[in-house]
C-alpha cells in the first residue's frame, strides 16, 4: 500500500490568527513522535498570514485515522472553537 498523504488547509478569522498558530505549532512534536508519521509540516501563507496548511505523510491511511482520534487533535478542536472559518482535509496518493 502507498503512503498516505493529507493536505489539510486551515484558515482563521482575521483576528484569531495568533491563537490558531500557536495551537497548531502545538500539534507538531507530539504528531511527529506519532507511529506512521513520516513527516507533519505547518505552512503559513505569505500574502494571507489567517492561512495555515499541514503538509503529511503517514505509512498508512489506519495509522493516521489512528492519529485523528488522539487527545491533542481533539484538545486543538476544543482551543479553537469559533476561531477557524474554514478547514478543508484532502487525503492524496502520490502518482508519479
Amino acid at each position: 500500500m502507498s503512503h498516505l498523504t493529507i493536505v489539510a488547509n486551515i484558515k482563521a478569522k482575521a483576528d484569531k490568527i495568533e491563537l490558531v498558530k500557536t495551537e497548531l505549532l502545538k500539534l507538531i512534536e507530539v504528531t511527529r513522535a506519532e507511529e506512521g508519521c513520516i513527516n507533519y509540516d505547518l505552512h503559513q501563507d505569505n500574502a494571507n498570514p489567517a492561512h495555515f496548511m499541514f503538509y503529511e505523510n503517514w505509512q498508512s491511511r489506519e495509522l493516521w485515522q489512528a492519529h485523528m482520534g488522539n487527545q491533542h487533535l481533539a484538545d486543538y478542536v476544543a482551543a479553537t472553537e469559533g476561531a477557524v472559518v474554514e478547514f478543508v482535509l484532502n487525503e492524496m496518493t502520490v502518482v508519479g
